[in-house]
């Protein structure tokens, strides 16, 4: 496999688990260690040991640190594959009905968690030597450099990006929220705008990004993964508890016209399929992992994920199901089981439950801000490191975090609905979760020709593909065909 000498992350050399004493004094004592190992005595690591070591990934805040370990793979993967998006899949079940709203939210966890499965073993390649520690890596070192990019940049970035401009939104909006529960009616405070409250979060978002690498936010991934799963069995335990709403119909919500309740279907996949986000963080969550020729990062990462993965399921399905039984075709289209437990059960709920409820999701869009804004701080730093061969300053990493989270800021006030395209986002996200890592594996491991394998993963790849192009349209069919209120720096 030809890796590209001119990629921001990596270089084109196997690299051996050693401890460089230059990369060592760069980092204050901590040792710094190199991507992955060849097989004893071989003469190719008898060369690599006299190689000087590329120090640029010792300088990247997704790999300066390697002291990962199977409890913070847990955190950081429960962190990116539960939150907000979770909160609007009993919308997709007044589309698909019970039956297949069930089937197919199975099939995409089980889809998800196969491809997780391949993303997490093809790691460490034993064919080259290298980890590859990021997605764009892989990507870039499996279909060359310019393809590589093509396929992957855009929804890399959008999901990083736009998930944290969605996180603005929610967590400010609640803020909003959370401010007239704590206050009440008798409140004669004065409140804040929504802009106001949008920025209020940035700051706090802002601050906490300051942290240098994946591994030191590690507590907060923590925070944030215990406070999503706070929220969500609240609500659907709420829903559950108050009962279903008089006049709930679970009939499947269906347009006459067929190109419409098509459009409607594919629409509600997406939807399913956004739930299930977060693989384009796997290999960054996995390189902050040590690796040595005796034990590789496979066996902790996998057993984070499939610990994490459970935990996982076991609130989205009650969650989806839960709420599809308490609202059914009532459930809003806007926000889902948030804006349901206000609108419904605002007066006939403890204002405790409920400012509780708010608080939580508050701290989980704080936490979850970082772990998705990690590759993107990664990806500037990575620019300026490759530029000059030298570590950013510490003032220089402060500045483009905080441009970061300007810039979120700045797009969640000009395009408040974005979360209003939740089943579009899906189908954008769909080949990074469903459909690249099959055709990785094809491509890396070489299966036998016709083998199981090598059908399953052409089946899945190009499913995910075919899936991915009829979501976008679907997306773009429905909110074009629902109208939705486009108001410009109007949150």
């Amino acid at each position: 496999m030809q890796l590209h000498d001119n990629s921001p992350y990596f270089s084109g050399k196997p690299l051996l688990l050693v401890e460089h004493s230059d990369v060592t004094k760069r980092r204050g004592g901590t040792h710094s260690l190199t991507p992955f190992f060849t097989p004893l005595g071989s003469p190719i690591r008898r060369a690599i040991q006299m190689t000087k070591f590329d120090p640029q990934d010792a300088w990247l805040p997704i790999t300066e640190s390697r002291n990962g370990n199977a409890f913070y793979a847990a955190f950081h993967t429960l962190c990116s594959g539960i939150g907000i998006q979770a909160l609007v899949l009993p919308v997709s079940f007044t589309i698909l009905g019970w039956t297949w709203g069930v089937i197919c939210l199975t099939i995409a966890f089980v889809w998800q968690m196969y491809t997780l499965c391949l993303l997490v073993k093809l790691h460490e390649s034993p064919e080259t030597g290298v980890r590859y520690s990021r997605y764009l890596h892989i990507c870039q070192a499996t279909f060359g450099n310019k393809l590589g990019k093509l396929m992957a940049i855009f929804p890399i970035m959008y999901l990083s990006g736009g998930t944290c401009v969605a996180l603005i939104i929610v967590g400010g909006s609640t803020l909003n929220l959370f401010f007239q529960i704590i206050c009440g009616h008798g409140c004669n405070a004065k409140p804040l705008t929504t802009v106001e409250w949008y920025l209020v979060f940035t700051c706090a978002a802002v601050l906490l990004s300051q942290l240098p690498n994946l591994n030191s936010i590690a507590g907060v991934s923590l925070i944030g993964a215990a406070t999503a799963i706070g929220y969500c069995t609240i609500m659907w335990l709420v829903a559950v508890t108050e009962g279903r709403l008089e006049g709930v119909s679970y009939d499947p919500v269906g347009p006459v016209e067929n190109v419409a309740l098509i459009f409607g279907v594919l629409n509600a996949l997406g939807i399913i399929a956004f739930a299930f986000r977060g693989h384009n963080l796997i290999l960054e969550i996995q390189a902050t992992m040590p690796s040595s020729e005796k034990r590789t990062t496979y066996v902790p990462m996998w057993r984070g994920v499939k610990v994490a993965y459970l935990i996982i399921a076991l609130c989205l399905f009650p969650l989806a199901i839960g709420g599809y039984w308490a609202y059914g075709q009532k459930i809003p289209e806007n926000g889902g089981m948030l804006t349901a437990i206000y609108a419904y059960h605002g007066r006939d709920t403890s204002q405790f439950v409920l400012a509780l409820t708010s608080l939580l999701v508050i701290i989980n869009s704080v936490s979850s801000f970082q772990i998705y804004g990690m590759p993107m701080f990664d990806d500037m730093e990575s620019k300026y490191t490759k530029r000059k061969n030298k570590p950013c300053p510490w003032w220089l990493r402060a500045l483009f975090r905080t441009m970061f989270g300007y810039g979120c800021f700045f797009v969640a006030v000009a395009i408040p609905f974005l979360g209003s395209f939740a089943g579009l986002t899906g189908g954008v996200a769909v080949p990074v979760t469903f459909a690249y890592p099959c055709f990785l594996w094809l491509k890396i491991k070489k299966p036998k020709k016709y083998s199981m394998m090598w059908v399953l993963n052409w089946v899945l790849g190009a499913s995910g593909m075919v899936l991915s192009v009829v979501l976008i349209a679907a997306g773009v069919y429905v909110v074009i065909d629902a109208g939705i209120e486009v108001s410009f720096f109007k949150p």
